[in-house]
């Protein structure tokens, strides 16, 4: 089911098969989610749930035994429940169920809400441990945007620009061991601005594991049209887009959790970025996207 939000500046699009976000238009109409063409991406946001990445080959070790999960968790191909809550706002739910405990051993209650405010587009992801024992976890968003979004304009074109000044470089992914290497290269920028170029993702993902920023923004600096994009609960940033392809769209994906990491084994409690509730226990991660 599609459901669609708005207000006088913005409107909206979510799919319930993975509470995704499809679309984010202005009010001219300029749309700025990137549209699932299956030749480059067949997604577009999914939900990163209850881990962010793959696992080592497929697998990973939870109270003695081994479970296997699909690259990025099972919410992007779950049905949520659907409730619309007003014209600028719904939500979306997903409980646990012997298909996902068969992967993940654990009650919980994942509910997805999406509100747009002056035309700024606000998700919210609130886990809830609705079990009598911890709830171990991972959560992460990854969003697709149009890029370049005019006609006549190169991907090369735009700039990432970080709300503060970097003093790390990224972690970059090493495709033979399947995992982040476990030294960091430089900036590929000043220290706030990276100049998009494809080159950049050939080895897949570019992982920012402890910026200092909260917000980061996609921009082309002669119009300074593009999308801002604030993600203030999560504790790490990725970008990614099928350079060899050369696609035309970026993911811009606040994360807390990643894939397999050098040094990392294989049990569950021991990648980085831990989440953790106490039974009863909630949490809420809010990513707010406003298009420039």
């Amino acid at each position: 089911m599609i459901i669609e939000i708005q207000d006088s500046r913005a409107a909206a699009r979510i799919d319930s098969l993975g509470g995704q976000l499809i679309s984010y238009k202005d009010a001219s109409g300029q749309e700025y989610i990137w549209q699932r063409d299956p030749s480059y991406w067949a997604n577009c946001s999914p939900t990163l749930f209850p881990i962010v990445g793959g696992l080592r080959e497929g697998k990973t070790e939870i109270q003695g035994n081994t479970f296997e999960m699909p690259k990025h968790g099972f919410v992007k191909t779950s049905q949520l429940a659907p409730q619309k809550e007003g014209p600028d706002q719904a939500s979306f739910t997903l409980t646990d169920s012997p298909e996902t405990r068969s992967m993940y051993p654990f009650p919980f209650c994942l509910t997805i809400r999406y509100r747009l405010e002056d035309g700024s587009l606000h998700m919210e992801q609130t886990v809830s441990n609705t079990g009598e024992e911890e709830l171990p976890y991972f959560i992460g968003t990854h969003p697709g945007f149009i890029c370049p979004l005019l006609p006549g304009e190169r991907f090369e074109d735009y700039v990432l620009e970080f709300d503060q000044k970097e003093t790390r470089g990224y972690r970059p992914f090493d495709e033979k061991q399947q995992e982040f290497m476990a030294e960091c290269r430089p900036f590929p920028g000043d220290g706030q601005k990276i100049p998009l170029n494809y080159p950049l993702f050939s080895e897949d993902a570019i992982w920012f594991d402890a910026p200092i920023s909260r917000k980061v923004r996609l921009y082309h600096p002669v119009t300074g049209r593009g999308m801002e994009v604030s993600f203030p609960d999560f504790s790490s940033v990725a970008f990614w887009t099928p350079g060899e392809k050369q696609a035309p769209f970026l993911c811009i994906e606040p994360w807390n959790g990643s894939g397999p990491c050098a040094g990392e084994g294989s049990a569950f409690l021991e990648k980085n970025h831990l989440q953790t509730l106490a039974p009863g226990q909630s949490k809420t991660y809010q990513l707010i996207m406003r298009y420039l």
